[in-house]
């Protein structure tokens, strides 16, 4: 099996849930995804050794290691033209507060509904813009994984910083 960048999707939602129950249908509906396309992402995740089977739970160090060494690798976002949508990476949440911004456009998630104009950004799953609007903490996971993906030196090592306090809550 093949991890796929929306089982990442999936294992940030189980962390942002802090350990509370969860069932596939709940889940699914949570990052409007199929119940399916869940299922399958959660077998994935075992299969890569990021997720405990028995547990129901993302195993947080090999998280953390994956997202922080692996995932710019695995996952290199596409970036494109100007677009409306969601900031992310170091215009998201919690680097927009902590790193100096720059003049530029940030890079969003395209939403035709998203507030802030900057260039095209590609999330890890379509459904990414929507399901952060429901949930600021996979909001900032999210961001920051992009952060990860494609950010400079210092806004990867703040980004790392930051994750790294997240998975450990």
């Amino acid at each position: 099996m093949v991890l796929k960048p929306q089982d990442l999707f999936i294992l940030l939602k189980l962390v942002s849930l802090g350990g509370r129950e969860w069932s596939y249908p709940s889940l699914a509906g949570d990052l409007c995804m199929s119940a399916s396309e869940v299922h399958a992402g959660v077998k994935r995740a075992v299969a890569a050794q990021l997720m405990d089977a028995s547990r129901q739970r993302p195993i947080l160090g090999a998280l953390d290691e994956f997202l922080v060494h692996g995932v710019r690798y695995a996952f290199v976002p596409d970036r494109g033209g100007p677009s409306r949508g969601v900031p992310t990476a170091y215009a998201g949440p919690p680097l927009r507060d902590l790193l100096t911004q720059p003049d530029s456009p940030p890079p969003v998630w395209p939403d035709p509904l998203g507030d802030t104009q900057g260039f095209s950004f590609s999330p890890l799953y379509r459904t990414v813009p929507e399901a952060a609007k429901k949930d600021q903490a996979l909001y900032e996971l999210l961001a920051l994984t992009d952060a990860l993906r494609d950010g400079g030196a210092r806004e990867r090592d703040v980004a790392a910083r930051e994750l790294r306090a997240r998975l450990q809550t």
